[in-house]
């Protein structure tokens, strides 16, 4: 009797050994519970109520302000602070196109050894990405879709063309971000004519282009100052970023959220200048604000520059091969525009697609097939 009852013993011992470590894990568990939700009530606390936190909030809401969930905004700020920052910026990158843009080029300096293209990478505090810088400005074209109803991705455009390089350029309509890249926002200036109008009745626009002589063209223009200027290649975009040598973000505060980003600029030579910021990529690049471009394309002697759409649609393709790495879940995204780097720029052939169409016979939603 006494024998049998020793596995029995063992056996109570053994299931009082597992309830006691069930009952650590279980009270471990609950105080690492205890302890991340304080946490989280302190960080929200200090991230609400904190007049410290003011600009980490809207930090935050600009980023959010750049993405497809700009809604997600008003849960940090607030509806009527989202609208009113919306509307603040809109006025403020109006005003950074009104200075009269007086720099001039001067090719006469350009350093002939240098090739025509040079890819340099970039880094900053968050973001990494790289800087094309084109020797000859005359080189540069705007490329558009092939055909009609669909946008092109810029590396499709690059191959189709014959193009040395290319990166992502205007803005265009979105639906839910899904939108086909068909229906550019604003003006679409292509081999000095007006490809696409949608100003729908306004009297200018922000644009970024290039004229016949190579010069750089940015701020705010109606079509009869862009004839005038004959400029040759254009796109609606803003804000300028520099005039007259000088950066109009005063700080990374008004610098539009973290997100990635492209930017074209020109030295005093003549050289254009595209510097393209990767973003939302944890552990690689989570992107930058326009102050850090503006700084960039300081550092390397931009006289004038404006910002180019982003996000997801950033994008370098140089030699046929994609440089950066996209934030698209979807792939390289579909667009209206490109600007592209030609060894023979004037062998390159491209016909208005939006010829005989208005913007109201352009479904944005409407998705393509691949």
């Amino acid at each position: 009797m006494g024998t049998s009852a020793l596995p029995e013993r063992s056996q109570v011992r053994q299931q009082k050994k597992k309830t006691r470590k069930k009952k650590s894990f279980l009270k471990t568990c609950f105080r690492l519970f205890l302890a991340v939700s304080t946490l989280l009530i302190a960080a929200a606390s200090w991230l609400y109520f904190a007049p410290s936190a003011q600009n980490f909030r809207f930090l935050i809401a600009d980023t959010l302000i750049t993405t497809q969930h700009r809604s997600w905004a008003q849960y940090i700020i607030g509806e009527a602070e989202l609208k009113k920052r919306v509307q603040d910026y809109s006025a403020k990158f109006e005003h950074y196109g009104d200075e009269k843009d007086t720099h001039s080029i001067n090719t006469a300096t350009e350093d002939k050894s240098q090739p025509l293209v040079q890819v340099e990478e970039v880094t900053g505090s968050g973001y990494s990405g790289f800087v094309m810088t084109v020797s000859d400005p005359t080189k540069v074209r705007l490329g558009i879709p092939s055909k009609v109803g669909s946008g092109e991705t810029v590396s499709s455009m690059v191959k189709r063309t014959g193009a040395i390089a290319g990166v992502n350029g205007g803005g265009f309509a979105d639906p839910n971000w899904k939108g086909n890249g068909f229906k550019p926002i604003g003006v679409v200036i292509c081999n000095g004519k007006l490809y696409y109008n949608g100003l729908d009745g306004k009297k200018s626009t922000q644009i970024v282009g290039i004229d016949e002589e190579g010069k750089m063209i940015a701020g705010n223009y109606s079509l009869k100052e862009l004839s005038n200027m004959k400029v040759r290649e254009a796109v609606t975009f803003q804000p300028r970023l520099i005039v007259n040598g000088r950066g109009l973000i005063k700080n990374a505060g008004d610098g539009w959220g973290i997100a990635p980003r492209t930017a074209m600029g020109q030295r005093a030579d003549g050289a254009i200048i595209f510097v393209v910021i990767d973003g939302r990529q944890p552990g690689y690049s989570i992107g930058a604000n326009l102050y850090d471009v503006q700084q960039i394309l300081l550092k390397r002697g931009a006289v004038i520059a404006a910002n180019l759409d982003g996000g997801s649609s950033t994008v370098l393709v140089k030699d046929n091969e994609i440089v950066n790495k996209p934030s698209s879940q979807y792939g390289e995204r579909y667009l209206p525009t490109a600007f592209l780097v030609f060894e023979h720029p004037d062998d390159a052939i491209t016909p208005n697609i939006w010829k005989g169409l208005s913007p109201d016979d352009i479904d944005a939603s409407k998705r393509r097939t691949r």
